[in-house]
């Protein structure tokens, strides 16, 4: 008998581990590739212990004979997770496979596995809705689904989980109201629900005493969260609350004073609608211990105190409309941002701001008087903007007393006199930006002394442009800043010859707008016609144009200059007596304040922020500083920016391009037709050929001969790098027919170092075909043409809207490319780059988009405005009219009563009087007859694009309403 039971429970032992096994090897049957051959070299099923539990497979743990532990994190595994395939693990308390590539899911067996504890599926591929199973595993105590693509509500019966402490849900999709869940939650220490759809007011009055109480860590940022912080009751008494993130959502009232948070230390509040004053509690020395205030991107008003807070250490407040004068002290601040206010007074105020600041940023504001010259206790300053202000007199020589600067940026000021030398002799500085000021004399180069070395300089960026400088280049320039990657030197009055040493780390050059003459040095014929021209008229080139320095800028990327400048003096003309102007004016106030503050008919100034805010970081970034072009160049006549007056106030890292020396990051290529290394990328000669709200466009040609479009994000534009490569790789994966596909991506370990990389296309864009084509020499376009490319581009955003759900998001002329030799077939560039962006780089966009007409009335109604299905078949009504009426999307036209009207607004105008065929272009329906037919039926299938959002159609109906038109002949 005892023998029996013995063989029973051997049986039983058996029975189990085999059970066990089955789920591990199921496990490995999914998995589809493991670069580190950790798991599928390890996992042999020959490998087992005498009780049956996996010897030495990776990440497996095992205790008492049972598998308990099941880890394989940051792996790069690619295949199919199934929580079917775990369920056999019935003692499995710590499930944990992040920052992988496993798709699938999460079934309802996850809540099967009873005994599980630790669950981490973060950084995947997972989507699909939250099953309401996954309550059922009541021991859970952390549970993290972050970066991946789940849906959905979530399950109401999140209460059940007693034990929970850590729930982390950011970069999901996960929708309905934020109080449904927060209420349900108990003892809760961490909470991470950013970068999601929630919806609704944060009433956590309305929640358990015991989450208000238990929570430490509560962010709610990235969503669409609206009404009064805690309007319930007030501000909730947080006993343990250290860190509070609700920005970038629509938040609205006065910030509460948070005096009972006596925990608290990092607020962000940052993007939203927020008014009123700033409370003196969150400044002022009180028993809060909070160390990092971001306020920025709000609408708060009146001045800022002097701080006496002894523990805040990162202070932001810019892009709000604070006034009064700077704050006398700031106690223990290291970085302050109150850039783009509207702050006055004298700047010699900074001089009591004491020895803790490292980083400070005063750009765009109302600032005069001279710097400073009593400011030598700035020991600890590394970087240092006062860019686009009044500031008047000559540079200290003070500045070059600071032992740790590395950035300074006083450019669009007033400053005069002479450059100070000692600023160039600096062996800490990387960037100097000096451009837009009345600087005379040379440039000051240093002279060798044994202290003082070519090798120990490392200036990388040199912008002296806009100026008055003279005399001859420096022949030693290129021999002591061997680290230079951007020397601007344009506009200025600088002749003789072009030192023939400059380093080979130089990847901008624009010295156009001179007097120099002589030969261009041969190791400077990779870079553009327009580094060196207009100006410069004794410049010549020991080499053909042809093959060395393009002599003109392509096409196939460029923006139309008509486009811009029009709509800017109409709306200038009549902005003193046009409430329609005096709107705008109120749209664009803050950038139309600096254009006219800084147009002064002596010289143009060109205002380019130089200083990246960061909202959740709370610092100024100087580190990687910005490319500042003048309004002369050739380069901006090909790819101009949107005028003064219909810029927006963009954040200040604005033109941010900078370039290294070598590509050391990681270069990710989708497609096996391609293949070329980082350094064969970084080696390629670059030919700048546009910019835009994203950052700069590159032609670059590989040794191999192929021709490469490479697009160089903008310092602070890009995501994170998990949730940009996850987004990327899924836009690498699109095909059409009319769309420039993605070819690869570049992470680099420089926030500046992001970059996508597609097949360069020399064709035009659509806006040089139907607004300049007489000056390019383009062929025209006729009806049949222009309803095939109508009806194309139609087709194109239905796949992206039906079959891969996202919207284009950037939809524009200058965004559509007409594919040789044909030239009439349309191919669509910059797709859903939305996705990898910050909140604050598509609200960029968005805002470019409506200063070119491109963007819906539904998003002037929301502050927190995001592309959509929706906003892209606006868009393409908008283009459907620039078809049909050979008149830019923002061209403001004057209307029959005498007012100033925007393109659709006077077609709907026309069409409301029956006169729809008056706004197509004559020329389009010469011939009358079935011309005028197809005409007018396109403009109707155009209005209906543009109705309000809930009147508008799906872009499939669009598609079927010009399919059923018959195409001209």
């Amino acid at each position: 008998m005892q023998s029996m039971c013995l063989i029973i429970l051997l049986l039983a032992k058996l029975v189990v581990g085999t059970t066990e096994l089955d789920s591990l090897l199921e496990v490995k049957r999914g998995i589809q590739e493991d670069s580190s051959g950790k798991v599928l070299g390890s996992w042999d099923p020959k490998s087992l212990a005498s009780n049956g539990c996996p010897l030495n497979w990776y990440g497996i743990t095992c205790s008492s004979g049972h598998v308990t532990s099941l880890m394989l994190n940051d792996l790069g595994l690619v295949g199919t997770f199934g929580f079917g395939s775990v369920i056999g693990l019935s003692n499995l308390r710590n499930l944990s496979i992040s920052n992988n590539h496993f798709d699938g899911i999460i079934s309802k067996e996850v809540g099967s596995i009873g005994s599980l504890e630790y669950l981490d599926i973060s950084s995947n591929l997972f989507h699909g809705p939250l099953p309401k199973e996954i309550t059922n595993s009541r021991r859970l105590v952390h549970l993290d689904l972050s970066l991946n693509n789940l849906e959905g509500s979530v399950p109401s019966s999140f209460g059940y989980l007693k034990q929970l402490k850590h729930l982390d849900f950011h970069s999901n999709k996960f929708s309905g109201k934020v109080m449904d869940l927060l209420s349900q939650l108990g003892g809760m220490v961490y909470l991470d629900l950013s970068s999601n759809g929630f919806l609704g007011s944060l009433d956590l009055g309305l929640g358990s005493e015991k989450f208000v109480s238990a929570i430490q860590y509560l962010n709610v940022s990235h969503n669409n969260l609206d009404g009064y912080l805690f309007s319930h009751d007030g501000m909730p008494y947080f006993d343990n609350l250290e860190v509070f993130d609700a920005s970038n959502n629509q938040f609205v009232g006065t910030i509460p004073s948070f005096n009972f948070m006596v925990s608290l230390r990092i607020l962000r509040l940052s993007s939203n609608n927020l008014s009123g004053s700033l409370p003196e509690a969150l400044l002022q020395e009180t028993s809060m211990v909070l160390t990092e205030l971001d306020l920025s991107i709000n609408q708060l008003k009146g001045p800022v105190e002097s701080i006496s807070s002894t523990t805040l250490r990162s202070l932001n407040l810019s892009f709000n409309k604070l006034t009064g004068i700077l704050p006398l002290s700031i106690a223990h601040c290291a970085t302050i941002d109150l850039s783009n206010n509207l702050i006055s007074g004298n700047l010699s105020r900074i001089q009591a701001w004491g020895n803790y600041i490292e980083q400070i940023n005063l750009s765009s504001n109302f600032l005069t008087g001279t710097f400073p010259i009593q400011t030598s206790q700035f020991l600890r300053l590394t970087s240092l903007n006062i860019s686009n202000n009044s500031i008047t007199g000559v540079l200290p020589p003070v500045l070059s007393t600071y032992p740790e600067l590395k950035a300074i940026d006083f450019s669009s000021n007033h400053f005069t006199s002479t450059l100070v030398p000692t600023l160039f002799n600096s062996t800490r500085l990387t960037y100097i930006n000096m451009s837009f000021n009345n600087f005379t004399g040379t440039i000051p180069i240093p002279i060798p002394t044994p202290s003082l070395e070519f090798t120990n300089l490392t200036l990388e960026i040199l912008d002296l442009s806009h100026n008055s400088l003279t005399d001859h280049l420096p022949r030693e320039i290129g021999s002591f800043y061997s680290n230079l990657k951007l020397l601007d030197l344009s506009n200025n009055h600088f002749e003789g010859g072009i030192p023939d040493d400059l380093p080979g780390t130089l990847k901008v050059l624009d010295v156009s707008y001179n007097n120099l003459s002589g030969v261009v040095p041969e190791n400077l014929k990779n870079f553009p016609d327009s580094a060196f021209h207009p100006g410069n008229d004794l410049l010549s080139f020991p080499y053909s144009t042809s093959e060395g320095v393009p002599g003109t800028m392509n096409m196939g990327h460029a923006s139309k200059k008509r486009s811009y400048i029009k709509p800017a003096i109409i709306v200038g003309l009549i902005g003193g007596v046009s409430s329609l102007c005096f709107l705008i004016f109120i749209l664009f106030y803050r950038s139309q304040r600096k254009y006219e503050r800084n147009h002064h008919p002596e010289k143009e100034k060109n205002v380019a922020m130089s200083a990246a805010a960061a909202p959740t970081g709370g610092g100024v970034h100087l580190d990687n500083i910005s490319i500042v072009e003048g309004p002369k160049r050739k380069a901006e006549v090909a790819f101009p920016p949107p005028p003064p007056t219909t810029t927006t106030t963009t954040s200040s890292n604005e033109e941010m391009v900078c370039s290294p020396d070598k590509l050391i990051g990681e270069l990710h290529l989708f497609h096996g037709s391609m293949v070329f290394s980082a350094e064969e990328l970084s080696s390629a000669p670059a030919e700048m050929i546009g910019r835009s709200c994203h950052g700069t466009l590159y032609k670059a040609v590989l040794h191999s001969g192929e021709v490469l479009a490479v697009k160089w994000f903008k310092e602070g534009i890009a995501k994170g790098r998990k949730e940009f490569a996850r987004e990327v790789t899924k836009l690498g994966g699109i095909k059409h027919l009319n769309l420039v596909s993605l070819q690869g991506y570049y992470w680099g370990p420089r926030d500046y170092e992001r970059m996508l990389i597609s097949n360069y296309i020399d064709a035009p864009c659509l806006s040089l075909y139907l607004n300049e084509s007489d000056a390019r020499n383009l062929p025209s376009l006729n009806l049949d043409d222009r309803y095939k490319i109508g009806i194309d581009i139609a087709r194109c955003l239905s796949y992206l809207h039906n079959e891969r759900a996202i919207p284009h998001g950037n939809l524009k002329s200058t965004n559509i490319l007409l594919e040789p030799p044909a030239m009439k077939h349309p191919l669509l560039t910059d797709y859903s780059l939305h996705r990898l962006m910050t909140s604050a780089g598509t609200a960029e966009q968005v805002l470019t988009a409506g200063a070119l007409g491109y963007r819906p009335p539904e998003f002037c109604s929301t502050s927190k405005p995001c592309p959509s299905l929706k906003s892209d078949v606006y868009a393409f009504g908008v283009i459907l009219l620039e078809l049909l009426t050979g008149k830019s999307s923002a061209e403001m036209i004057l209307g029959g009563a005498g007012e100033v009207v925007d393109l659709t607004e006077w077609v709907r105008l026309l069409c409301d009087e029956n006169r729809c065929i008056e706004c197509v272009h004559p020329q389009l329906v010469d011939g009358g007859g079935d011309l005028v037919k197809v005409a007018e039926e396109m403009v109707e299938v155009a209005l209906r694009c543009i109705l309000p959002a809930d009147e508008r159609p799906d872009i499939k109906s669009v598609v079927e309403d010009l399919s059923s038109i018959m195409a001209p002949v």
